[in-house]
């Protein structure tokens, strides 16, 4: 087995550092709505930002015009929605958010823009505030803007300055108007991805909900058969057994699905790449003992054929779960046809070292062949969860294999799994923080008979 490195002192910091401000982030959420927290974030750039810059446009860079009251007076507004947030009332909170926001951005940064006669540097600041503003509603972002830039114009106007050229000013117009164009549309393909998550969402609970349908009311009608022969003081060992059986059943599948859920939500931050050499038959028998059968017929339609065992680049379990996934679907093409055998061949022989999956249940037809990786499609309609062969397509795919299928309806189905004849691992994460196990989609327990 493969040993972790210690990680270094560097490493160590950085990730304490990133855990802190994950969980700071994370107790924030539980504190405020999406809008209010985005304001307490702006409030915490605001308190850091406006001193900063005060010195930096001061000594390092010195701007013709900047004032030390004026940025005082924002990170007070700062400080009030960093601080004051959590005990305010909702209208409070409005009201706070609007006159901070307002003075901070629109205002603050117009005026000293004008102060500097619309220099290239603080024409770049306008155009960081445009995009800030605009990331509140638009409604809000522009009423902001219209009374803090009108405020702005009549102080500056107040000033005696001398105004800044005209032409300076028009020309970042086209600039500042294509800016907010940019972030609305932006904007509108977060809310068009957002809602897209909230479909996909919706469907995979009702796909869950479907599934776990199914052999919740086999384990209702079996207890419910149960009870009736308790009543009826009737003792049938045999049929007491038969009935134990199929709940055990339903129960490992169920425990299954829900594995396989969590996996598949789980799959974009776990780490999929191959990181240990796997031999392929030692996972085939390992799902062979583990598949929680019907019976022994069932156990009996499952042949395994080596015909040159092979080692590929990858993980354990997750190679178990696509033939667990695998074996699944080719036993319900079976039980739907009514018909056929299974076929798992290891061959190792040739140059690139595959595993055949073999059914000779219903098959699939052509028109439907195409989406079966997609996420939650399933066929026939409404048959299975949809995520178990798309997910076994991105294992495949971080593992540098492929998983392809042939069929013909009604006569039978090949999947051919190919990995590469040198496989090379991913070095493991260097962190002491890492992917908790995997779950094992069923114990390994005894086939109940």
């Amino acid at each position: 087995m493969m040993s972790v490195p210690e990680p270094t002192g560097k490493a160590t910091l950085l990730d304490h550092l990133r855990a802190s401000a994950a969980q700071w982030l994370l107790r924030r959420q539980r504190e405020f709505d999406p809008d209010t927290l985005r304001v307490v974030l702006l409030g915490w750039v605001g308190l850091v930002g406006l001193p900063l810059y005060y010195v930096i446009w001061t000594r390092l860079f010195p701007q013709a015009y900047d004032s030390l009251p004026l940025r005082a007076i924002g990170m007070g507004f700062c400080l009030l929605i960093v601080v004051g947030m959590r005990s305010m009332s909702q209208r409070w909170r409005t009201i706070v958010t609007f006159v901070g926001v307002t003075y901070t951005l629109p205002f603050l940064f117009t005026y000293l823009y004008l102060m500097n006669a619309a220099s290239a540097v603080w024409s770049q600041c306008m155009m960081m505030t445009l995009v800030l503003m605009f990331h509140f509603r638009v409604r809000c972002a522009l009423i902001s803007c219209a009374i803090g830039m009108s405020l702005a114009v009549l102080a500056f106007s107040r000033s005696g300055v001398a105004p800044p050229a005209t032409g300076a000013v028009l020309e970042q117009l086209p600039v500042c108007l294509f800016t907010v164009l940019v972030i609305a549309f932006a904007k509108l393909g977060r809310r068009m991805l957002a809602q897209a998550k909230m479909s996909g969402m919706a469907q995979g609970l009702a796909t869950v909900s479907h599934e776990l349908r199914t052999p919740l009311i086999s384990v209702d009608a079996n207890v419910r058969g149960m009870s009736r022969m308790l009543k009826r003081d009737q003792e049938d060992p045999e049929a007491l057994r038969e009935a134990l059986n199929r709940i055990q059943f339903e129960v490992r599948h169920m425990n299954h699905l829900v594995d396989l859920f969590l996996l598949s939500a789980t799959a974009v931050t776990r780490t999929l790449e191959p990181v240990e050499l796997v031999k392929m038959s030692e996972v085939v028998d390992n799902v062979m003992k583990r598949y929680p059968f019907a019976s022994a017929a069932q156990r009996e339609s499952v042949r395994v054929e080596v015909r040159g065992d092979f080692s590929f680049g990858g993980q354990h379990e997750l190679a178990v779960v696509i033939l667990l996934n695998l074996l699944r679907n080719a036993l319900k093409a079976l039980h739907r046809a009514g018909k056929g055998r299974v076929r798992i061949v290891i061959d190792g022989a040739g140059a690139s070292p595959r595993l055949l999956f073999i059914d000779t249940g219903c098959g699939i037809s052509a028109a439907e062949l195409p989406n079966i990786f997609q996420r939650f499609y399933t066929y026939p309609k409404g048959a299975g969860s949809g995520i178990g062969l798309a997910l076994c397509k991105d294992i495949m795919d971080a593992w540098h294999a492929s998983i392809r299928c042939l069929s013909r309806e009604n006569a039978y189905t090949m999947f051919v799994l190919e990995f590469p004849a040198n496989p090379k691992l991913a070095p493991r994460p260097a962190t002491r923080f890492d992917t908790p196990p995997m779950p094992c989609p069923y114990p390994s327990t005894s086939t109940p008979a």
